[in-house]
């Protein structure tokens, strides 16, 4: 596989379905932590534009608690607290002891268990949602087919704050 000067890894031209889904996830990961790369911590935690509170710190949390939600909890069923406490669900919200450093271990150690759970899975295989996910979805279950999808949008669309957010603090911007 080839790769963009920056090292992010390029999605095939022409593959099947499988690979085509998992290669976009892995190149909307990596995009993430190039977003954050060479930053420092209070760097990290600068918040893109009043009145919005969202920093790049945040952003690696909550792509941690979308990674686990998505693969362990809703696709292999596993019953796991949030990442960063039961009084932060979605990530968002910044604990003064926690880096950058610290953070983005986490996130990579659940990309890495995402990425296990779903090595040998087929695409039509389902997880069961949440009683709240399923009353917005009308439908108890999704496909790992639906999920590589939507972590591919989620990603996309929070790389996009990413950007802006990079670019508030020191003028690095682009994909």
């Amino acid at each position: 596989m080839t790769t963009t000067p920056d090292g992010r890894p390029i999605p095939p031209a022409h593959a099947d379905e499988r690979a085509m889904l998992e290669t976009w996830l892995d190149f909307h990961r990596a995009t993430l932590a190039l977003k954050c790369s060479g930053l420092g911590d209070d760097q990290a935690r600068t918040a893109s534009a009043a009145p919005s509170s969202m920093t790049l710190l945040g952003l690696v949390q909550h792509m941690a608690e979308i990674e686990r939600n998505w693969f362990r909890r809703v696709f292999a069923g596993q019953d796991v607290p949030p990442v960063f406490g039961e009084d932060n669900p979605d990530g968002f919200a910044l604990d003064p002891d926690r880096g950058l450093d610290g953070a983005t271990a986490a996130w990579r150690a659940e990309v890495a268990r995402s990425r296990e759970l779903v090595a040998d899975a087929p695409l039509d295989d389902s997880g069961r949602l949440s009683e709240q996910e399923a009353g917005h979805l009308g439908t108890p279950t999704v496909s790992l087919r639906w999920i590589l999808v939507h972590m591919i949008e989620e990603y996309a669309r929070h790389n996009g704050h990413a950007d802006l957010i990079r670019e508030r603090i020191d003028g690095v911007a682009g994909a």
